[in-house]
């Protein structure tokens, strides 16, 4: 018989058995369970042990990978760069632009004239095809390389991602695509459940389902009752240990993705009619806990006539807030490239109009010429001028310049621990006014020691000895510390000459330290206390304040052992231990004065205040009633806890406030350590006005005599409020949504918040951006976050924002220099086809200036690295125009001098430099190929204006701190050359002399002193009125790239807008590169499924509901 690692190969239960029994519910699920022996004969069957584990031996590994399948799901293949290529081809401009030029190519050679204009004629045709091929291939290259660069983030998020699992007798934190059927893995508060399994061991666990079932009250799960743990579900109370039996595709959540087409190359059809259309789920799946909720539970499964798989009933309706809105950037974006596109089209449309007019009666009218073939050629070099004008005005380059910006600074964020899941919250976090942060482990370094005891109404500034405390109240400490936690939670010595590592909760590794400091190993305690032996568990909550665990302890009966808030725990004691020991009763006058004198001066020093109590119970006790069984506790003792505020944070906060940026804190410890703490980080100072409030304090001043938060009430508290202590997540919620919606100042607020809690998830999904974090955030926080803090610390906030603004400048630049050179282009081919007949810039040199344009520019500018001086100005917040006065003043005053100048060399550059007028020839001429090389020049040193927005006079200053942009700007200047010295008939130029350049090369510089002068122009005198974008752009100002189905059920709401869909369906390039940019946020969403989320109706009710515990958030919301 075939053996793996001494035991047999073959299983005591079948895969097929595994999935048929996690199909199953409730006692039919428990009864099944039984069937098999129970969850011990399940794990005898799966060759695993409870306490122990798998072995975590690589060829059992290997073997139950191979039996079981992997805990991943099979991403879907990548687009080849040949498809890419092929979706670039489909641009209706270049399709236009391409079809013209064949039949210009065709006609010119079945023509068959031996006149040299005509035979020469299938020259420009063919460099205008080659132009395309170019333009084409750019595109692909651009759109190959960040479809690489997603997928690379995507591997990245999927290492973030570990679960505790027991192996080989020990805890280990192991990423979720390592686990396999027969771990047995320890389950918590908050964590969102990465495989199928069943329930060993339970401590009042309760599971949110919403995601598979729809169902949103939360499920209790015990091992008699419920034992059945699904993949994608939320752990919303208590903990537990779970065998795992299904993995991958094999789960729940993975048989569903797997209907969805997950893995597979083609995408189903029938969930293209749903609101989330297949690509979405497709994308960047990771592993099988990426479940993409009840909306994806409800889709009908392909043959079998929308019955959904294993009995899921129908998703509750969509939220009205189930889609993610555009960011403020890019809805001014989108809503500027229309307003450009319209007046391309306009111009483009006029260009041919005259163009032909002019033509058709100069020969047919005025000359009495009779109509010839040839003349058909000329018709379509007139539609393909103005094509090419259309193509020179879209602003295709701007997403590109959004998708390059966000991708680099994406990858540089990474770096200083900013993990971006939504790539618009880069930008967003630029704008932020405001930041609500916690205090524990983001302000403070989440290392916290007892420093201060009460113990025996014995008030110690320091740690007593153990010897000094009497016996029976030190062990019912240590028992209390050491059972009453979780037992994930322990202190790893360290390193020689190191501090040993916490893991876990810190407060409780605190108190641990307590354990260690007096002598004794709470690790003894623990063995001879396994979880298994306890009667029941009453973990932390928002709502509780306090965690307790009920045991047998030895010679003492049912006990029951409580720690939490310090206040909380008082209030529900009755006794005490007194001077020697005795227990003492505790009245609500010592109770006053142990606030008085020991907790307020313990929070005065900064320190978080923890008590610890115990009660003894009766046997018979029912342990369900538990407001009863919380009451009547006896005090052990108070310990405050030291958690230093992080050297760099004081400095950070500064630096935050001298950028305009408000820091608030927002912390569950008491008022007098919220102060404290402020104080020391620099939030608040003594006599600034600002205020501190409490839970208490800060609802009695929003909220009317119905109880109700009013905007009114709000607004006048808000503005002061540093510090709010005693939060609830209801609080956090309520202050978030508050600000955001204030419009007492100029321009609403921009708020960025941090959570760590599940019960933060409302206020993350709320804010502008959400922080969640990286250490001490649960899977629920970071799935409803924007950026996580992959180490919980407030200066990595700081960064995003410097990072956030350097991407909103970056765009900027490139919407300055891009601008410019749309206007200068457009007006003179359409200046030339009025007066000359002819745009003087050619329409394969116009593909070239748009390549410049679009492509390298964008890739110089987007790239630019912040500068100190960011920290230096205001946020732009929402309000604040697209495109300012300075940027205007720019765009225009540069404009208007190089018009002058094309302009004067059109009429006048021939006698200026003694050569023959190129107006009315057909040839390559010096004259036409000067005034484009002059227009690429100052195009080119424009470039190097572009980096300056604020008015800045030396534009050269931090030139060569970006390699990208200057090799960008010398390839392009070769470049040049080269057409111009050699491009000949392709590009109808003609080599100019040394001479010649020195004059287009002077014209070019002359832009940099050009621009001197602009600055000298007070910007303050130009009216507002030419700022563009000013004020919040309301999303149905704008068209987002959609579903086809979004489009149509757009259109059929407003009918007068089918026009502006029309015609964004017709820019597709425009549409290629924003739809990179969602495939970035795909990829790092799906993840975590936070865009999914998003959009997700059951998801978005799950956390809603999981926050409306508090009955106050049912008020506002």
């Amino acid at each position: 018989m075939a053996t793996i690692e001494g035991r047999p190969a073959q299983y005591g239960v079948s895969l097929k058995q595994l999935r048929e029994l996690m199909e199953l519910r409730g006692r039919e699920g428990a009864a099944k369970v039984q069937e098999y022996g129970g969850t011990s004969g399940v794990c005898r069957s799966l060759y695993s042990n409870t306490s122990e584990g798998l072995s975590g031996g690589q060829e059992d590994l290997a073997h139950r990978r191979e039996v079981f399948g992997s805990n991943t799901i099979p991403p879907k293949k990548s687009k080849s760069f040949f498809r890419l290529v092929w979706e670039a081809l489909q641009d209706a401009t270049l399709i236009i632009l391409e079809i013209a030029a064949i039949i210009s190519l065709v006609l010119s050679l079945y023509s068959g004239s031996s006149d040299d204009e005509e035979g020469h004629g299938w020259i420009e045709a063919a460099a205008i095809l080659v132009s395309v091929v170019v333009v084409v291939f750019v595109t692909a290259i651009n759109d190959y390389t960040k479809e690489k660069q997603f997928r690379g983030l995507q591997n990245k998020i999927d290492g973030e991602h570990k679960f505790s699992v027991i192996r080989n007798g020990s805890v280990e934190m192991i990423s979720v695509a390592d686990l396999v059927v027969g771990d047995i893995i320890q389950v918590k508060y908050g964590d969102l459940l990465p495989a199928d399994g069943i329930l060993v061991q339970a401590n009042d666990l309760k599971i949110d389902e919403s995601s598979l079932t729809g169902e949103s009250d939360h499920v209790k799960k015990s091992v008699d009752g419920d034992p059945m743990i699904l993949s994608g579900t939320h752990v919303m109370e208590g903990s537990g240990k779970v065998i795992v039996t299904c993995v991958g595709v094999n789960s729940q959540s993975g048989i569903i993705m797997t209907l969805l087409g997950a893995g597979e190359t083609k995408k189903p059809k029938e969930p293209k009619k749903k609101k989330i259309p297949a690509e979405d789920v497709e994308r960047g799946t990771g592993n099988s806990y990426n479940v993409a909720g009840a909306e994806l539970a409800s889709l009908k499964v392909p043959g079998q006539d929308g019955v959904a798989k294993g009995n899921l009933p129908a998703a509750p309706p969509p939220a009205e807030d189930g889609g993610k809105e555009q960011s403020i950037l890019q809805a001014k974006l989108t809503k500027l490239a229309i307003h450009i596109g319209y007046g391309g089209a306009l111009v483009a449309g006029l260009t041919v109009i005259i163009l032909i007019v002019r033509f058709s009666i100069q020969h047919f009218y005025v000359d009495k010429q009779p109509w010839e073939n040839r003349y058909l050629n000329d018709y379509i070099r007139f539609f393909i001028i103005g094509v090419t004008v259309l193509v020179v005005a879209v602003p295709e380059g701007l997403p590109l310049a959004v998708t390059l910006s966000l991708a680099y600074s994406v990858k540089k964020m990474m770096a200083d621990n900013n993990l971006v899941r939504h790539l618009d919250a880069c930008e967003t976090m630029g704008n932020a006014t405001t930041i609500c942060s916690d205090k524990t482990g983001t302000l403070t370094t989440n290392r916290m020691t007892v420093v201060q005891t009460y113990i025996c109404e014995k008030y110690s500034k320091h740690v007593p000895t153990f010897d000094s405390v009497p016996r029976e109240v030190a062990d019912l400490i240590i028992d209390a510390v050491s059972i009453n936690s979780s037992y994930a939670t322990k202190i790893i010595p360290g390193e020689p000459n190191t501090l040993p590592k916490q893991v876990g909760n810190k407060t409780e590794c605190a108190l641990l330290g307590l354990v260690q400091q007096w002598g004794k190993n709470y690790q003894n305690t623990r063995d001879k206390y396994p979880e298994e032996k306890f009667v029941k568990v009453y973990t932390f909550n928002s709502s509780r304040k306090s965690m307790s665990t009920a045991l047998n302890l030895e010679g003492k009966g049912l006990v029951l052992l409580t720690k939490g808030a310090s206040e909380v725990i008082l209030g529900r004691c009755s006794r005490i231990h007194g001077d020697d020991g005795s227990i003492v009763n505790f009245t609500s006058e010592m109770q006053r004065k142990v606030i008085s004198n020991v907790i307020e001066p313990m929070a005065s020093d900064g320190l978080r205040t923890i008590a610890i109590a115990y009660k003894r119970l009766d046997a018979d006790t029912d342990l369900e009633n538990e407001s009863k069984i919380l009451r009547g506790l006896t005090c052990l003792c108070v310990v405050g806890i030291e958690d230093p505020v992080r050297p760099e944070v004081p400095d950070a906060i500064k630096r935050c406030q001298g950028a305009g940026i408000t820091v608030r804190m927002v912390t569950g410890d008491n008022i007098n350590t919220a102060r404290s703490i402020a104080t020391k980080c620099g939030i608040i100072s003594p006599g600034d006005g600002n205020l501190v409030l409490e839970s208490k304090d800060f609802n009695s001043l929003i909220r009317n005599s119905e109880g109700e938060v009013t905007q009114e009430l709000f607004d006048k508290v808000w503005p002061k409020l540093r510090v709010l202590a005693r939060s609830s997540p209801t609080d956090k919620y309520t202050l978030v949504k508050g600000i955001i919606e204030s419009t007492i100042g100029t321009g609403r607020e921009v708020v960025a918040v941090t959570g760590d809690g599940t019960n933060d998830a409302p206020a993350l999904k709320k804010a502008d951006v959400g922080f969640a974090m990286g250490i001490a955030g649960t899977d629920v926080a970071k799935e409803a976050s924007d950026i996580i803090l992959t180490d919980d610390n407030f200066t990595s906030i700081v960064k995003a924002v410097i990072w956030g603004r350097n991407v909103y400048d970056s765009i900027a630049k490139f919407l300055q220099f891009q601008l410019t050179v749309n206007v200068v282009a457009v007006i003179v081919a359409f200046a030339g086809a009025c007066v000359i007949q002819d745009s003087p810039l050619k329409a394969v040199q116009m593909l070239w200036v748009n390549i410049i344009m679009d492509t390298l520019a964008s890739l110089a500018l987007a790239t630019e690295v912040p500068t100190p001086d960011l920290l230096k100005r205001k946020p732009y917040g929402r309000t604040k125009p697209l495109i300012s006065r300075m940027m205007m003043k720019n765009i225009l005053g540069q404009a208007a001098f190089q018009l002058a100048i094309i302009f004067y060399l059109l009429f006048a550059g021939h006698d200026l430099l003694d050569i023959p007028s190129g107006i009315g020839e057909r040839e390559p001429s010096q004259h036409f190929t000067i005034i484009f090389n002059t227009f690429v020049m100052m195009t080119l040193f424009n470039e190097i204006n572009a980096r300056k927005l604020h008015g800045q006079r030396n534009v050269l200053a931090g030139i060569f701190t970006n390699p990208i942009f200057y090799i960008i700007w010398v390839g392009t200047l070769l470049s040049q050359i080269v057409i111009i010295q050699f491009g000949g008939l392709a590009f109808s130029t003609k080599g100019l002399t040394v001479d010649q350049w020195a004059w287009c090369v002077a014209f070019g510089v002359s832009v940099l002193l050009w621009n001197q002068i602009l600055a000298f122009i007070p910007t303050k005198k130009i009216p507002k009125k030419f700022a563009y974008g000013r004020g919040s752009v309301q999303i149905e100002d704008v068209i987002s790239v959609q579903s086809p189905t979004d489009t149509i059920r757009m259109s059929e709401k407003r009918p007068s807008r089918s026009g502006r869909i029309l015609w964004l369906r017709g820019l597709r390039r425009l549409r290629t590169q924003i739809r990179v940019v969602n495939a970035f946020r795909d990829s790092l969403d799906t993840r975590y499924s936070s865009d999914i989320l998003a959009r997700n109706a059951a998801q978005v009710s799950r956390i809603r509901l999981a926050a409306s515990k508090d009955s106050r958030l049912n008020q506002i919301t």
